[in-house]
């Protein structure tokens, strides 16, 4: 199996000017959007710093395990640092913001290639229990905070720089890539050549009928492994291409599993048995709630997650923090019956779409 990692060693000689950004490229971008750089890429944003300069101080600290969502990153950061392709790139506008009071999880930052282009990369869900809890909100708001600071952060972007641009993100950072480009302003959206969304999730109805949207979809390029869940969640106008994956079920969400030969992505014809059994369940299960339930659904789960000594979703099945999920299923009726009833819709959800399932045979 080949991935991101030997695609920068078989093509990181090539320049961008000699060889166009790809989609391949664009997941990269993605991947190194996760990073927690420090240094100068995070104390002087407005200045511009190359991958491989950042990538020097970055190991310098030595501290790196905690910066990075996944050992991975690691990897993909001293090769493009060392390739032609990428070592000099420049970063600039490296955005971070953590705020839980309001939901939010954000972050994002600028690639400038040596073609005379841009690439705008948003992050995905971090760790953090805010950032899972805000994911969950997309399911009844028809914005969340961080789409709204995508759109943002490409209007500031577009006002002191006026190249054309790319934008991509893995994730909820794919959604957060296709929602700022959507919602930007009609001058901005001419000068986006391509918007990537690597297995990010759909929307609500609200942006379907958009214009911004319409517009820009025959742009989008969304990517999906072929037994996607986050990737098929909500609603999605444009096409997606499904494609092949080292690993099964949620685990083909990781980006380091995607097949790549040579520039491209290795295709699938269709998404497997079970991933459109389970996308068909989660769907039927959120349409059959109103907006308020899904609301107190996602509000109930967060609110007893945080009973716990909960600061990432690694700390959710702490043994303690499990004793504590019980303890306060059993003390409090009205958590005990929000659970219990939506227990009993997702298994009634699930046998809907087991017999849309055999329809469909």
């Amino acid at each position: 199996m080949t991935n991101v990692l030997d695609y920068i060693k078989w093509r990181g000689d090539l320049t961008f000017s000699q060889d166009a950004p790809n989609a391949v490229d664009a997941l990269i971008f993605s991947a190194l959007a996760y990073i927690r750089y420090g240094g100068a890429v995070e104390e002087k944003p407005e200045e511009s710093v190359t991958i491989r300069e950042a990538a020097e101080a970055f190991f310098n600290r030595g501290d790196y395990d905690g910066r990075v969502r996944a050992k991975n990153d690691l990897e993909l950061l001293r090769l493009a640092a060392g390739s032609t392709r990428f070592g000099l790139a420049k970063i600039c506008r490296y955005t971070d913001l953590y705020i839980p009071e309001e939901e939010t999880q954000f972050a994002a930052m600028s690639f400038l290639l040596d073609d005379g282009t841009a690439f705008l990369a948003f992050r995905g869900t971090d760790e953090t229990l805010v950032g899972w809890k805000e994911d969950f909100n997309m399911s009844f708001q028809e914005t969340i905070p961080s789409q709204r600071l995508a759109q943002r952060y490409i209007a500031e972007f577009a006002e002191h720089c006026s190249l054309p641009l790319r934008i991509c993100g893995h994730s909820k950072g794919g959604n957060l890539a296709v929602f700022g480009a959507a919602r930007s302003s009609p001058e901005i959206r001419e000068r986006i050549v391509e918007v990537y969304n690597n297995d990010g999730p759909g929307f609500s109805d609200f942006l379907m009928g958009d214009p911004g949207y319409r517009e820009i979809v025959p742009r989008i390029r969304t990517f999906v492994p072929q037994s996607s869940v986050i990737g098929m969640l909500l609603e999605h106008e444009e096409p997606y291409t499904i494609i092949k994956s080292s690993q099964v079920s949620i685990l083909q969400h990781e980006i380091y599993t995607w097949e790549v030969v040579g520039k491209h992505f290795v295709p699938m014809e269709e998404i497997t048995a079970d991933s459109r059994f389970l996308n068909l369940t989660i769907k039927n299960w959120v349409n059959q709630m109103t907006v308020q339930e899904r609301n107190q659904v996602v509000d109930t789960l967060y609110t007893l997650l945080s009973s716990g000594d909960v600061k990432t979703a690694s700390d959710i099945f702490h043994p303690g923090n499990i004793r504590k999920y019980i303890r306060a299923v059993s003390s409090d009726d009205g958590i005990r019956q929000i659970l219990s009833g939506e227990l009993k819709s997702l298994m009634a959800a699930a046998k809907k779409a087991r017999e849309q399932f055999d329809e469909e045979k």
